[in-house]
């Protein structure tokens, strides 16, 4: 008896999701050793924490794939990008793999919804979030460089941001949980 609750293009959609969640966590990895190795231990602290929840998010797929008794199928990662140029340049590359990322998101979202595969939609609701606070943290960073220099930022301006991303959390309030009294 079959008891697999996925189709076989839904199944093939989220094993390629899961590829890329763990494609993000290496991107992540490689950006953090790269901005350790620039001096900036800040940023990479906040860039290993972002490595873990990409992995976190790859088994948050991996598990919901067995639930449905699907089968998992692990592929091979592809190596991550060349290193930044500037800790500007980084965090636009991030936000590049954010966008990426939401567009793959969306697609496993539509074809559960033509699918009518209402399970999987409900799930990828999590997965559409998460990518509204991912890119919003992204443009934040961005936000924080600019007004800092950009790619013509001073040392101490950098420095400052390193302080800043080393205990930063890792999450955005969401615009749904936004109030008058709590903007």
């Amino acid at each position: 008896m079959d008891t697999n609750r996925l189709s076989k293009n839904i199944q093939m959609a989220l094993n390629e999701q899961v590829t890329k969640e763990a494609h993000a966590s290496q991107i992540y990895l490689s950006y953090a050793a790269w901005a350790d190795k620039q001096g900036c231990g800040g940023i990479a602290n906040f860039l290993f924490r972002h490595a873990n929840e990409e992995r976190n998010h790859m088994m948050k797929i991996i598990e919901y794939i067995l639930k449905r008794g699907g089968e998992v199928q692990i592929t091979a990662i592809p190596a991550p990008p060349q290193n930044p140029k500037s800790i500007n340049n980084c965090f636009e590359k991030i936000f590049e793999h954010e966008v990426e990322n939401t567009k793959a998101v969306y697609k496993v979202a539509k074809m559960a919804h033509v699918e009518e595969d209402w399970a999987t939609w409900n799930f990828m609701q999590w997965f559409v979030k998460e990518q509204i606070e991912e890119e919003t943290l992204a443009m934040e960073l961005i936000d924080k460089i600019k007004i800092a220099g950009g790619e013509n930022a001073d040392a101490a301006s950098l420095y400052s941001l390193d302080r800043d991303l080393e205990n930063m959390p890792d999450d955005v309030a969401s615009a749904e949980d936004a109030t008058v009294e709590n903007p």
